[in-house]
């Protein structure tokens, strides 16, 4: 759904409240701190709209109970608006342009993003790919300085080695992708990963010559691209997953420039979101229906 579709059919926060409890509550509402069904009765009250009592539990919630945007004074209208400009930012949206499209404060925008990045994280993990599977790792950071050409100077090391914070992913050819934040780079860290994401039945696994991925070949098909020597060998590569790669680094230089190790996942959570979404005309209807599922 483009930004100004859903901009004239989420204009209040009536409209915004309605579509979700279609999604949630259906015919059957339900208490979602007890999950009695059937026990509830809509408030009445005009300062009370939208919310409901439980008759089990003796609470009170509202259709974001439970959700990203549980207890936000923030309008509904901006938090939409907010989850459009988002899937619709290829390489990803600063806090500080956020903030200045929706007219908001920059802490606000980027605790908002935050709360977005939290629910497509929590996607990830349902994913299982097949077929022709691509893995590989990379390393996100800044640049690494070059050196002077002082004869004593030694080069800026690349990748394996640096302080840079490891990302392992898989992706499907013309597929899925799934990625995280790596905390195991050894042959057991691969294997487990791999195992996680793949389904060994009728998947190929295509990496490059890096010898930790030698751990898998104990239960997938393996092949191997040695890009010392070539890129592309009969079909055999790895350019999925570097593609998957230039956009998290596009959206870290070209929007972010800096985030800390301990939000990483939620970005790199974001750029997999995105990627497995890019060809889904109803992505935007997709995610809110997710986060009232």
């Amino acid at each position: 759904m483009d930004i100004l579709t859903v901009a004239k059919r989420f204009d209040t926060q009536e409209a915004c409240v309605a579509h979700p409890e279609t999604v949630r509550f259906g015919e059957a509402p339900f208490c979602p701190r007890c999950g009695v069904i059937g026990a509830c009765a809509r408030k009445t009250e005009r300062n009370y709209r939208g919310r409901w009592n439980c008759h089990s539990c003796k609470s009170t919630f509202n259709v974001l109970t439970g959700t990203i945007f549980q207890g936000t004074q923030i309008a509904l209208p901006k938090w939409f608006a907010a989850i459009a400009l988002m899937m619709n930012a290829k390489k990803s949206l600063s806090s500080y342009q956020l903030a200045g499209d929706l007219n908001l404060n920059q802490k606000t925008a980027w605790f908002m993003q935050q709360r977005i990045r939290s629910e497509m994280a929590s996607k990830q993990g349902r994913i299982r790919l097949q077929g022709i599977v691509e893995a590989d790792e990379t390393y996100v950071g800044g640049k690494p300085r070059k050196p002077n050409k002082r004869k004593d100077d030694k080069p800026s090391k690349r990748g394996r080695g640096t302080k840079k914070t490891p990302v392992m992913g898989a992706v499907e050819r013309k597929g899925r992708v799934v990625a995280q934040v790596a905390t195991d780079l050894t042959g057991k860290g691969m294997m487990t990963f791999v195992k996680n994401a793949v389904n060994p039945d009728g998947s190929l696994l295509v990496t490059d010559e890096y010898g930790a991925y030698r751990a898998v070949r104990e239960v997938f098909d393996h092949t191997v691209i040695n890009h010392a020597q070539e890129y592309v060998r009969n079909g055999v590569h790895t350019n999925t997953i570097e593609g998957v790669w230039s956009l998290l680094k596009r959206a870290w230089f070209g929007s972010h420039h800096h985030d800390t190790k301990q939000y990483t996942p939620l970005f790199v959570a974001e750029t997999g979101y995105k990627y497995n979404a890019r060809k889904d005309r109803r992505a935007f209807e997709h995610f809110i229906e997710g986060c009232f599922a």
